[in-house]
């Protein structure tokens, strides 16, 4: 069985440039047709099945951004590339939104352009008539009309190389989502390198992004590659990116701009070929007004709008979220999965998620360490007192826990962290205060706090206050 060669138009009054991009892609096996004005281009679309274009924007008898439209709503399955003038980034990124797959600056840069045409040319092609991908349903789950018409934009999305803004609350899958992009991207078998920009210290953080070489600052004692080299080939998400100082927002400007880096303490430059994805939970345009955060990165990195719901916005998908989470963290403890009672399924339903989908998994990882029956009940949630719901209405149970009851905490103030961080600090407070009346016998306290030992094993572990085994 023999493969069909691909077929590419190319789009450009310039006959010997059109001539010098054939010959090059001839070496590659590819067959071009070429065409000098926007008319005959669409003309030629209309009599054969190209695998891909190249078309130029400044055409005698229109502009190529106009091509490009008429492509992506005709021919959705046909990846467009647009050439441009170097530098001229407004316009690239007109093209990208207008529905351009990428775009290439002349002069053109012959490996560039057989890079760019090889990206092209396996582009994951959107068939309506097929079962739904299943990573889709596995990596974003939900039978909401918000999560359908998200997994829609996702797969579009996906077939181009833009760069993509995520915006949405903090605990609401913003890394999930950057990962399915890549994972059904024609970028899924290289590398997704995902980086909190608010985990890593100013200091370190060049480093970090671009490496270093040997002997380039104290304690170098090695050559360091970078986590943007790292992602050649494939994708690098970075989360939280208002929280990159001004001059950094400079630095990654340019490597977004020109695709290259320069490691500290090199002198030369890399090439390097990413699709970057960037999120917040902060209204960046508000930081560009304020100066916080540069326009033209801004610009640059905010071509295509991810923008994702709070769990609140979705609550048909909450049960079918904690069914998932059961589900998957008994089979990572390697214990019988367990099941909701109708009470624990309705208190579920009733609760605000300010922490969104990430708070509903700690809900459920929680109960399950406080539960040896088959079913998580009310209690098993939300020991005393329930989150949102009064202590009259409260299931009794035999459970100790170190929260303060509702008479305790009259006359207390709201505290400043927030209801999730002060129950963790008193829950630790009290942990530690059970370990030292026990000598630190871990035996002796699950029973002075009535807790089973796993339950205190599981506690210990998320402070960090886990010991060897008695």
């Amino acid at each position: 069985m023999t493969t069909r060669q691909p077929l590419v138009l190319l789009v450009d009054d310039e006959q010997d440039l059109c001539m010098l991009m054939q010959m090059s892609l001839s070496r590659m096996g590819i067959k071009t047709h070429m065409a000098h004005h926007l008319q005959q281009a669409k003309y030629f679309f209309s009599e054969y099945k190209y695998d891909a274009c190249i078309t130029d924007l400044n055409l005698p008898d229109g502009s190529g951004l106009d091509l490009v439209k008429h492509v992506s709503q005709h021919y959705p399955k046909t990846p467009i590339a647009v050439l441009t003038a170097y530098g001229n980034m407004e316009i690239a990124i007109a093209s990208l939104k207008a529905g351009a797959f990428d775009f290439v600056s002349k002069p053109i840069n012959q490996s560039h352009l057989q890079q760019l045409l090889q990206k092209a040319l396996h582009v994951p092609q959107l068939d309506a008539n097929a079962a739904e991908i299943p990573i889709e349903q596995s990596m974003l789950i939900g039978n909401s009309q918000v999560i359908r018409n998200l997994r829609e934009s996702i797969k579009k999305i996906a077939r181009s190389q833009a760069p993509v803004f995520i915006t949405g609350e903090s605990g609401t899958g913003k890394e999930v989502v950057a990962n399915l992009i890549h994972k059904l991207s024609n970028r899924s078998d290289s590398p997704f390198i995902a980086i909190n920009c608010g985990a890593i210290s100013e200091d370190l953080m060049e480093s970090e992004l671009f490496g270093h070489k040997k002997g380039c600052f104290s304690g170098a004692t090695q050559d360091k590659q970078g986590l943007i080299q790292a992602a050649n080939g494939g994708t690098l998400f970075l989360d939280e990116i208002a929280e990159l100082s001004l001059a950094m927002q400079a630095k990654l400007l340019r490597a977004v701009q020109e695709k290259k880096i320069r490691p500290l303490g090199s002198d030369t430059e890399i090439e390097v070929d990413f699709r970057i994805i960037s999120a917040s939970h902060q209204n960046i345009e508000v930081l560009v007004e304020q100066g916080k955060f540069r326009h033209d990165l801004f610009f640059r990195i905010h071509v295509m709008d991810v923008v994702l719901p709070p769990l609140r916005a979705r609550d048909q998908d909450i049960l079918i979220l904690a069914a998932h989470f059961i589900q998957i963290i008994c089979t990572e403890w390697q214990i019988p999965t367990k099941q909701l009672t109708e009470k624990a399924k309705a208190f579920l339903l009733e609760q605000h998620y300010s922490g969104n989908v990430r708070e509903l998994r700690n809900i459920i990882e929680k109960a399950i360490t406080m539960c040896d029956e088959d079913q998580l009940d009310i209690q098993h949630l939300q020991p005393a007192p329930l989150r949102g719901v009064s202590q009259n209405e409260a299931v009794e149970t035999d459970v100790k826990t170190p929260v303060q009851t509702d008479a305790a905490l009259k006359g207390q103030k709201i505290p400043e962290e927030g209801l999730e961080e002060y129950l963790e600090k008193v829950e630790k407070e009290v942990l530690l205060s059970a370990l030292n009346q026990t000598h630190w016998n871990r035996t002796l306290a699950a029973k002075k706090l009535g807790m089973t030992f796993r339950s205190l094993r599981y506690r210990l572990k998320k402070f960090g206050l886990d010991t060897d085994d008695d």
